[in-house]
Formats: structure tokens, C-alpha cells, sequence
């Protein structure tokens, strides 16, 4: 995957739409690799998953973890605790959009 880099979240980000001079919106590919559960944080922004394959487990607040597979969406209000996992022998890979748009500034880690 072009640009794709690494982050302390533990997964695979490739930033598709990041552009400041279209501040209401941004979008992302994000790759799990199996067996990983993502770093517990929280963005100060909407974000909305769209799994494109894999399978996975997701945690979105105080909601009970539920079960994520391809065309699944999951919306993630501001401020909201989450994680995802990936339970499947496959990369587990689905778009993330934020809005407004994702900077590294809007990214708070939960786990020490």
C-alpha cells in the first residue's frame, strides 16, 4: 500500500483524504493485523469505521464488544473510548472518516 505508515495505535494507517485546506472531512484506510487489538484511545472528532474485509471485534464507549465483518459500519461520536481487534487469520482493513477532519492533535491515548 502506498504512504501506508505505522502508528503507536498498532495498526496500518494510509491517509487517503488529510487535507487542510478541506478541514471538514478526512479519510483513511487502516489495516489490523491479525491477532492485534488496537491501542484503547479516543479522538475530539466523529468517526465512522467501514469495513471493507476481515473480521473483528469493536468496543465504542461503554457498549458491550460486538462482532465487525465486511460492509459493517460503525459510528464512534467524539470523545468516545474505542478499539478494535482482529479476530481473523486475515488483515482485517476498513476506512476510517472523520469529521472534521482527523489531525494528530485530535488523538488521545487511554492506556499508559
Amino acid at each position: 500500500m502506498s504512504n501506508e505508515f505505522y502508528t503507536r495505535e498498532r495498526c496500518f494507517i494510509t491517509e487517503l483524504l488529510n487535507d487542510a485546506n478541506i478541514p471538514s472531512v478526512s479519510l483513511a484506510r487502516c489495516r489490523v493485523t491479525p491477532g492485534v487489538q488496537t491501542e484503547l484511545h479516543r479522538l475530539d472528532v466523529d468517526e465512522w469505521y467501514v469495513v471493507e474485509s476481515g473480521t473483528g471485534k469493536v468496543r465504542v464507549g461503554a457498549e458491550a464488544e460486538r462482532l465487525v465483518g465486511r460492509g459493517d459500519t460503525v459510528a464512534i461520536p467524539a470523545g468516545t473510548p474505542q478499539q478494535i481487534s482482529n479476530t481473523g487469520d486475515d488483515p482485517l482493513l476498513f476506512l476510517c472518516v472523520c469529521i472534521p477532519r482527523f489531525t494528530p492533535q485530535s488523538y488521545e491515548p487511554l492506556e499508559e
